[in-house]
């Protein structure tokens, strides 16, 4: 039968995963596969299995209790082996790295930062009281100027300049967050974000970051806003 992957963790202690349900119809008990100082926490499923609110919750639900109890690789939803063999196969090929990640991710969990800008007014209000680029725009337009080429211009500017200072608050905001963390990954923001990052945070600094979070909030201001998610499994620093 199938096995669905949730995680790679040591193999000792023993995983306590009494009471949890796996993914799928069936919702077969998770289990651990063993192989030397390694382990993968797996499930039997007998059917393709999808991202159903369901499903996500049994995943979710398996990897918090594995962070309760020390260090996992967490595999990312709809992760599958063949059997039992393949699994202690893929274990003892990487039992070295494997090792060597859990270690660096001992009491540590991972923190998603992003910067969204909600409101764009008070950037657009900005621009016009300082670049004096848009002001003069701004102001030939409001006068009448029939020169078509006048709106294009001005938009772009204001993009420039509200893009320039955005990305001049997210590398301030890293620069913020960086002593709380052993580890980030930035990466790509979507929509209205222009900051997406994440945190590899000891347990020993998670409430400090947390403390920190209001005063950064407070001081971003221009419409913008932080939003904070975690303690997560660390997804984004298993390699």
């Amino acid at each position: 039968m199938t096995l669905y992957v949730y995680a790679i963790t040591a193999a000792s202690p023993p995983h306590r995963l009494d009471g949890l349900d796996g993914v799928g119809s069936d919702a077969s008990a998770p289990r651990a596969v063993t192989a030397g100082p390694v382990a993968a926490v797996v499930s039997d499923v007998s059917e393709e299995i999808r991202p159903a609110r369901r499903d996500l919750l049994a995943h979710q639900a398996v990897q918090e209790r594995l962070m309760a109890a020390g260090a996992v690789l967490p595999l990312r939803f709809g992760h599958v082996a063949d059997d039992e063999e393949t699994v202690r196969e893929a274990l003892e090929a990487g039992a070295d790295a494997y090792l060597d990640a859990l270690d660096r991710l001992k009491d540590c969990a991972e923190f998603h930062i992003r910067a969204t800008q909600d409101d764009e007014e008070p950037l657009l209000r900005r621009a016009l009281d300082e670049v004096p680029g848009v002001r003069d725009l701004d102001a030939r337009i409001r006068a009448g100027d029939p020169d078509p080429r006048l709106p294009l211009a001005l938009g772009e500017l204001v993009t420039r300049q509200v893009q320039a200072w955005q990305q001049a608050a997210a590398d301030a905001l890293t620069r913020a967050l960086e002593p709380y963390a052993r580890d980030r990954v930035a990466q790509e923001p979507t929509g209205r974000d222009f900051l997406n990052l994440s945190l590899l945070v000891p347990d020993d600094r998670a409430d400090a970051l947390l403390e920190a979070r209001e005063k950064l909030d407070r001081e971003l201001g221009d419409g913008a806003a932080l939003r904070f998610s975690g303690p997560l499994p660390p997804y984004s620093f298993v390699g």
